[in-house]
């Protein structure tokens, strides 16, 4: 299924609405979605090289959107909407570290969430659930996601084509590796903290 959603993301990439796409993929990706607008920002970058950086902006404006409204879901609609999200991708049992994780370092785990494969979703839903100071967590979103989105832009523009027929041609590799990183992210989380 997710090779499936994968390939059509990447069809986004042919297509004129393809940085349409791509600011929706991201706003969708940060709130409920699967696939991590990466996909799309990689595709539609080595399209275009020089465009690379305006494609990573685009992608950070649209995941720091998605991640407000993934915010307002759990402040306002934990109960009909968010907890099922966060059921839907087996991360139940994670939201009560998640209120740990706020209440010690706020701003530092929005920006962990926004800029390593932990599903940040997880952590725009669970910060408006707990209340994070909403400031703090639009700066952090931003500052990640656009770390994250710029280096996706940078390996682009300066190795090209060659990273995304890499990315197709092991992507069951990838996609086991990007799990084992995830689990190992909140190991390394509720090791460190």
């Amino acid at each position: 299924m997710i090779k499936r959603l994968y390939d059509w993301v990447i069809r986004w990439a042919d297509r004129p609405g393809g940085t349409w796409a791509l600011f929706i993929l991201a706003f969708c990706e940060s709130s409920f979605f699967p696939i991590p607008p990466d996909v799309l920002l990689i595709a539609l970058a080595v399209g275009a090289p020089a465009k690379s950086f305006r494609f990573a902006i685009v992608c950070s404006v649209g995941s720091v959107a998605g991640g407000i409204f993934g915010y307002i879901i759990g402040l306002q609609f934990m109960d009909i909407v968010g907890n099922k999200i966060i059921d839907f991708y087996g991360l139940t049992d994670q939201v009560d570290y998640i209120a740990t994780l706020f209440r010690q370092w706020d701003a530092w785990a929005v920006a962990i969430a926004g800029f390593t494969p932990i599903p940040y979703k997880l952590f725009t839903i669970s910060a408006g659930a707990f209340d994070v100071n909403f400031p703090v967590f639009v700066i952090s979103s931003a500052a990640s996601r656009t770390l994250r989105f710029v280096l996706v832009a940078c390996m682009i523009y300066y190795f090209g084509a060659g990273i995304r027929k890499f990315i197709e041609k092991y992507f069951n590799l990838l996609a086991t590796a990007f799990t084992v990183l995830l689990i190992a992210g909140f190991a390394a989380i509720k090791f460190l903290f």
